[in-house]
């Protein structure tokens, strides 16, 4: 129950947290930065569209561009359309042409673009914030209301076509939208970009596309061209005739400023760290308009729905199968996630590619780790259960190696056994307080452990007051014999020590008796699924359990074949044959005294 109410909560985390992160676009800025190099790909540009520099050199001979007379565009009109077979579809100026200036300038530059037909002139929008009431008694906050334009000045205004140059920075800074129309007294305003766009299409005989709109008014757009990728063609050179003015037949030719000081350049997604003049904007913004390379966002409820759908599959599946396979299928499902945004952006819809990487890699950490953790955890148990089996030492030994293997239902390996029993326990019980009991028997299995683990051996089992060790299992342990035999001398020892201290306290004595034995023996796992207990049967355990019986009070009684093993290191004295309870054949037995010195 507790496992389904942590996994239904984790799930509940991530449909809501990847929701919310899509749904509120937090990475916006983020997304753009792995989007743009990928959605705005520069192309070949189109020659039709060329760029006529207002820039430093123009600067340089004609001055200030604030102190031109409007004769320098009016001659530029009539340069290009002198040969009316080879003059441009359209003359776009990217300047504001506001206020009348000197009589006779303002009404050449006039008359010249009434008798061209083909001049598109900009003015300038100023907007501010509007709340308004609704039909359905909203209210309602139009961020872009048209409180003035700024026309071009009379004469201008009747004789060319206008529309408004501004710009629309996207809400991280950069230009990757424009704008399609604007509304200001019952008029409808087409953008600088767009009046070219209809304009050429009307000359040229091709069918105009409005783009699919944002808002009502604006468009998202993929440059084709960086920062000097269109022709680029200095003002001075075309009005000084030292350039064939047929260069520009049926072309678009945007007029506009080319130089730093003019401040008309901006942060746009193509190139960052490197701002566009703003003519070369209107240069993308048109071809966009052509080539039809126009988008609109996907829908934010949508695509928040669908992430968070593959995130929540995503989850359920990384939970049952490997770290290989998991990291394939993130892979490939990121993989995939660019595939179709470039898919879905070559038809006009425009899709962030952050969000859902991001939560596939962190589910994908966060079931690592946790697997880790996990199997960190699983570990740390093991060898918390080893140690009250297994000396501290030894298992951290195998945990520094990671070597060991618990084989499930036994198997056959030699060890040593060590039995020790209390003697005069069960008298000595009856005559004391069960509290009283407890405690001795505490004092005594804690002295016969200390032993066991002392010298690398493995605790098996408490059987009332007597205690099982075994030696050279679950792991090999190197010269296991000889350690059983020293942890017998060290359980004699200690005990001496252990009987003072229990006759200080409650007048009574404990001694023991001790058997060990090795040879053979089925040693693991033994019992059901549910209730385990590793432990050593055979043979060997059996005898090594009835020279602990048979032994005295303070007597260590081996087998001849521990003897054999061991003799050159302990002292030890021959008992001789004696019976052992349930075997047919008596016993060669050795009572140990202690260990040589060298």
């Amino acid at each position: 129950m507790k496992e389904k109410l942590i996994k239904g909560i984790r799930l509940l985390v991530v449909v809501v947290v990847t929701f919310l992160l899509c749904y509120s676009q937090c990475l916006y800025s983020f997304d753009k930065m792995i989007t743009d190099p990928i959605y705005q790909a520069p192309s070949v540009t189109n020659s039709a569209i060329k760029i006529i520099a207002i820039d430093e050199r123009t600067i340089l001979t004609y001055g200030d561009i604030s102190t031109w007379s409007r004769e320098i565009p009016a001659k530029l009109v009539e340069i290009l359309n002198e040969d009316s077979e080879n003059a441009p579809a359209v003359i776009g100026f990217d300047v504001m042409y506001v206020t009348e200036k000197e009589a006779k300038g303002d009404t050449r530059f006039a008359k010249c673009c009434a008798a061209a037909g083909n001049v598109v002139t900009a003015v300038n929008v100023v907007t501010e914030d509007k709340l308004s009431l609704r039909e359905d008694g909203r209210l309602s906050l139009d961020n872009m209301h048209v409180k003035l334009v700024e026309y071009p000045y009379p004469s201008l205004k009747e004789a060319a076509e206008y529309g408004f140059a501004n710009t629309t920075q996207d809400r991280d800074g950069y230009i990757r939208y424009g704008l399609w129309n604007m509304s200001y007294e019952q008029e409808e305003i087409l953008s600088f970009s767009a009046q070219v766009y209809h304009r050429y299409c009307e000359q040229m005989g091709l069918p105009m596309q409005q783009p699919k709109l944002i808002s009502g008014n604006a468009f998202g757009f993929g440059f084709s061209g960086k920062s000097g990728d269109y022709e680029v063609l200095s003002l001075c050179n075309v009005l000084d005739g030292k350039i064939d003015a047929r260069v520009f037949r049926d072309s678009i030719v945007l007029v506009g400023a080319y130089a730093p000081g003019m401040q008309d350049s901006y942060n746009v997604a193509v190139q960052r760290g490197q701002q566009m003049y703003g003519v070369e904007i209107h240069a993308n913004i048109i071809e966009a308009l052509l080539e039809g390379k126009t988008f609109v966002p996907v829908s934010v409820m949508g695509y928040a729905l669908v992430v968070t759908a593959i995130a929540l599959i995503f989850l359920m599946v990384a939970g049952k199968i490997k770290p290989i396979p998991l990291t394939v299928i993130m892979l490939g499902v990121i993989v995939l996630n660019i595939l179709a945004g470039k898919l879905l952006y070559s038809r006009g819809i425009a899709v962030s590619m952050v969000e859902l990487p991001l939560v596939m890699i962190l589910i994908y950490l966060y079931q690592v780790i946790a697997g880790y953790l996990g199997e960190v955890l699983k570990r740390r148990k093991i060898m918390n259960a080893f140690k009250k089996y297994v000396a501290p030492q030894v298992v951290e030994e195998i945990s520094k190696k990671g070597d060991f293997e618990m084989v499930l239902g036994g198997e056959n390996r030699h060890i040593a056994v060590l039995f020790v029993d209390i003697r005069g326990f069960t008298p000595m019980s009856e005559s004391l307080q069960p509290e009283q009991v407890v405690e001795i028997l505490n004092e005594y299995l804690t002295l016969t452990t200390t032993a066991i683990f002392k010298n690398g051996g493995t605790l098996d089992k408490f059987i009332g007051d007597a205690t099982m060790a075994v030696f050279n299992a679950p792991f090999d342990l190197d010269d296991y014999i000889y350690r059983a035999v020293c942890t017998a001398l060290d359980i004699a020892s200690g005990s001496e020590e252990l009987e003072k201290k229990l006759m200080a306290r409650f007048g009574k004595s404990v001694s023991f008796g001790i058997g060990v034995n090795c040879g053979p023996a089925v040693v693991g796992n033994i019992g059901c699924d549910f209730r385990m207990d590793y432990t050593a049967i055979g043979d060997t355990v059996n005898t090594a359990a009835r020279l602990e019986s048979n032994a005295k009070r303070g007597q260590i009684l081996i087998s001849k074949d521990v003897y054999e093993s061991v003799k050159d290191r302990i002292d030890a004295n021959e008992i001789g044959v004696i019976p052992l309870k349930g075997k047919k054949d008596g016993a060669l037995v050795y009572e140990v005294c202690g260990r040589k010195t060298k």
